[in-house]
């Protein structure tokens, strides 16, 4: 079930990324008082009473700036507004309703999606009420007064955000066909994949990188079984800065994402896999999905018989926090190995969602603690009473042990490769829970 996306947007310096932080929790954005500081939309997951959202952070929007920074910005706001269910429009109370406002809020009548204005730095109502009133000038309902960093009038603006999500009864109704994410930096080939797979045109492909400006999805059937593929390309750009075109994958690769079951990670096989990679594919291993990586462009390779080796190390090194996860080579373009594609699909759907008896996983628990005794700290050794698999999509493992500080990551690491030995879960992440619980006292 896909989370609703909130997209944080306004001119520089009304306070957005503070804002954010408030929401999230913790200081992920820079916070400062010079304008034009946030330059990334920068995303966190956040919850209000029983419903779970996404919240995009974004730089300030200059409607009519040639510069090239803020025209970036500009254009990484708009991705933002294009992937959000729920735009909240900031503005601030103390610089009053400017034109850049009047402009930012034109922008925003455009996308036809749920705007809620927030009218920022309102640390006394009464004082500044007037100047709230103001901005009913803008003409696009109620302005919610906040103060992010005194978070005063939050429940009311969440209260608000929520009702525009979407019924939860509906969204359960929606069907069970496999949903395939297809993520990476712009230009790697995601389009051709999906003409490939679908056997037509529907989406656009060209040399141009950032051609595909919507998320599509693609119902293909495959010997009788159907799969939806999501193509998540990047978004055109005015700047040929290559480093800030490849910042743009990222909030597509969030929302899609959250909305699949298998994730298929393209690396330019004739690029080799980079650091903008190992951040695309961060974003499918922390939300616990299987994953696919495929290098495509594999027919412009100029290969001998150690490539595939060579390259499958340089993979394991970079995306070393996802070891679990397949590799093909293939090429979009040619259709090299493109069906075998489907096979891996299958055989990582069937590993997410396989459930092991708690008696055989316990009896592996006991042989691997055997082999390997457990960590001892300040003479205490940590014992591991059971261990039960609890869901799947991940697979999802409680340990119930004596003392849970002594369950160390590297332990934990041991433990989760004797069980893949085990059973395999190739394609698909782990997810281990430390439980403490006192023996009884005798």
């Amino acid at each position: 079930m896909s989370k609703p996306v909130v997209a944080i947007v306004g001119r520089p310096n009304v306070g957005k990324s503070t804002l954010f932080n408030a929401l999230a929790g913790e200081r992920i954005s820079i916070v400062k008082d010079t304008p034009g500081v946030t330059r990334d939309r920068i995303y966190a997951d956040c919850s209000w009473l029983d419903r779970e959202f996404t919240i995009i952070d974004t730089g300030g929007i200059e409607p009519d700036s040639d510069d090239v920074i803020l025209s970036q910005m500009r254009d990484q706001a708009q991705i933002a507004i294009d992937t959000a269910d729920v735009i909240l429009f900031i503005t601030d109370v103390r610089q009053g309703l400017q034109d850049a406002d009047m402009r930012v809020c034109d922008m925003l009548r455009r996308s036809h999606k749920p705007v809620i204005l927030v009218v920022n730095k309102v640390d006394d109502f009464k004082k500044y009420e007037a100047d709230v009133y103001e901005f009913y000038n803008l003409g696009i309902g109620d302005p919610m007064p906040i103060s992010s960093v005194n978070q005063i009038g939050f429940g009311d603006l969440l209260d608000k955000v929520i009702s525009y999500f979407p019924d939860k009864t509906k969204e359960e109704e929606d069907d069970d066909t496999p949903k395939i994410a297809i993520i990476g930096k712009p230009n790697v080939g995601k389009s051709s994949l999906v003409n490939r797979l679908s056997g037509s045109d529907r989406s656009i492909v060209s040399d141009i990188a950032g051609t595909t400006r919507d998320a599509v999805d693609t119902r293909v059937t495959y010997h009788g079984r159907d799969y939806i593929f999501i193509d998540t390309a990047g978004l055109r750009r005015k700047s040929k800065v290559k480093e800030d075109l490849e910042r743009y994958s990222v909030i597509r690769a969030v929302s899609a994402v959250d909305k699949a079951d298998v994730v298929l990670i393209m690396i330019d096989g004739t690029e080799g896999v980079t650091e903008q990679d190992a951040k695309i594919a961060g974003i499918a291993h922390e939300q616990g999905k299987g994953i696919i990586i495929l290098v495509n462009k594999w027919d412009a390779v100029e290969k001998d018989d150690k490539t595939i080796y060579r390259q499958t190390e340089k993979i394991r090194s970079t995306l070393a926090f996802m070891q679990y996860a397949l590799i093909l080579f293939v090429s979009a373009k040619t259709g090299l190995r493109v069906n075998k594609i489907y096979d891996a699909i299958d055989t990582v759907l069937n590993n997410s969602t396989l459930r092991v008896q708690t008696g055989v996983l316990n009896e592996i628990i006991a042989e691997a603690v055997a082999m390997q005794q457990p960590p001892m700290d300040k003479g205490r050794r940590l014992r591991i009473y059971y261990a039960t698999q609890v869901s799947v999509k991940p697979p999802t493992f409680v340990f119930f042990v004596n003392y849970k500080d002594l369950m160390h990551f590297s332990y934990v690491r041991y433990l989760e490769n004797r069980i893949r030995e085990s059973f395999g879960f190739e394609g698909t992440a782990l997810h281990f829970i430390t439980r403490e619980r006192k023996e009884d006292s005798e």
